[in-house]
């Protein structure tokens, strides 16, 4: 029996198809590279061989390279190994695993939690359990990636109200009379570093008989009482919210967990699909992460020292041309609108030796490029500084 030729000409077309893609996307500013560090996370670091001032990470309280978490990590593969071998329903749950789920409700105030791999398996894996053809979710249209591909995977009926509506929310909710209704928000906008109107939220759900889902990826080990996250800050808590938070950001290791009701939770265990179906995360992470938490609960210093370099940029770029988003948070994106010459602050910031990423469409809505400016604790009142007078020369 012979084998099939290759056919030459299908191939190059197949390729030439991606290659004008790709051209036509790097034409309109909107192509997509990578850049390798050559040193761990920090607020130095060494890029393709040049060292730069970085603005750029969710290390938002400078624990990736901390001795402390690297001393728990190096202790855990010592005792549990380096990888967890199975998954968590097959023989992959360990007991730093399962200390660390307790921990987390803990500290978040929920009755149990759930570890998962990554924030967006864990907001793939949530939606997809708790809602399907016959429910609803209602989505904040500047919601993160992960939550919109969680509810189309969930093939629920989707309803997207606009950035922090309350009244088109509202309207929605009265037009769905049947089904589960949960309703999907950041809680600190990835992209705007705004707050979601977290009480306001909840009420509605109360009124109308709906769940919350709260991704906390950039209010977790920074906001509210000793880090516990938005819901804390913002002074809110019930049975109806369902709380997920990542851990490779102000946590500084990696992974996420989902916080909620006991019931909820073993219905993620039994059927969130991102839980099952994987390889459970190394153990040794779970013993880094519970060194993490520690030094998340002692961090207020940290915490207070990140507020004041925030308060600094904000007042030092009142000035320029170009607007500084409204926000509180480590995250500041400066509103530049035009995405070829958003690449080019960024890259003329990087001739002066600082690194600023440029977001662009479709991660951000047309015609809003930014800058996406990330402070951390580890960074100085000097290199706040030293951001401010770049952006000052570049905008003469």
């Amino acid at each position: 029996m012979g084998i099939t030729a290759f056919n030459p000409s299908y191939d190059d077309m197949f390729f030439a198809q991606l290659q004008n893609e790709l051209d036509e996307r790097a034409a309109l500013g909107l192509l997509r590279t990578r850049r390798t560090l050559d040193t761990p996370q920090s607020s130095d670091i060494v890029v393709d061989g040049k060292p730069y001032l970085a603005f750029s990470s969710n290390d938002y309280l400078g624990l990736a390279n901390h001795p402390h978490l690297i001393a728990a990590l190096q202790q855990g593969a010592q005792q549990w190994g380096v990888g967890a071998g199975a998954a968590h329903l097959v023989s992959g749950h360990f007991a730093p695993h399962h200390q660390l789920e307790h921990q987390l409700a803990d500290f978040v105030g929920k009755p149990a939690a759930l570890l998962f791999s990554t924030g967006y398996m864990a907001n793939l894996g949530v939606v997809q359990a708790l809602v399907s053809k016959a429910d609803t979710v209602f989505a904040d249209k500047l919601n993160h990636a992960s939550l919109n591909d969680a509810m189309l995977l969930s093939r629920a009926q989707v309803k997207r109200f606009r950035h922090g509506d309350m009244e088109q929310l509202a309207e929605m909710l009265v037009q769905t009379a049947s089904g589960r209704k949960l309703i999907i928000t950041d809680a600190v906008f990835s992209m705007d570093g705004d707050i979601a109107p977290l009480p306001e939220l909840l009420a509605l759900c109360e009124q109308y008989d709906a769940w919350l889902l709260v991704d906390d990826a950039h209010g977790f080990g920074v906001l509210g009482e000793q880090g516990s996250g938005s819901l804390s800050h913002i002074g809110i808590a019930s049975p109806r919210i369902i709380y997920m938070a990542t851990l490779g950001k102000a946590a500084g290791v990696s992974g996420a967990f989902v916080a909620a009701e006991q019931v909820v939770i073993d219905t993620l265990i039994n059927h969130a699909r991102s839980y099952v179906y994987t390889t459970a995360t190394p153990p040794a992470l779970s013993v880094a992460l519970s060194e993490s938490l520690r030094l998340i609960a002692q961090g207020d210093e940290k915490r207070a020292h990140l507020q004041s370099l925030i308060s600094q940029l904000c007042n030092g770029l009142s000035d320029l041309p170009w607007q500084l988003m409204p926000s509180h948070t480590a995250i500041q994106p400066l509103l530049i609108g035009d995405n070829q010459q958003t690449l080019q602050l960024s890259e003329e910031l990087r001739e002066r030796g600082i690194w600023v990423a440029a977001i662009r469409p479709p991660t951000v809505p047309q015609g809003t490029a930014r800058l996406r400016i990330t402070l951390s604790a580890a960074h100085s009142a000097e290199d706040i500084e030293t951001l401010i007078e770049a952006l000052h020369e570049l905008a003469q």
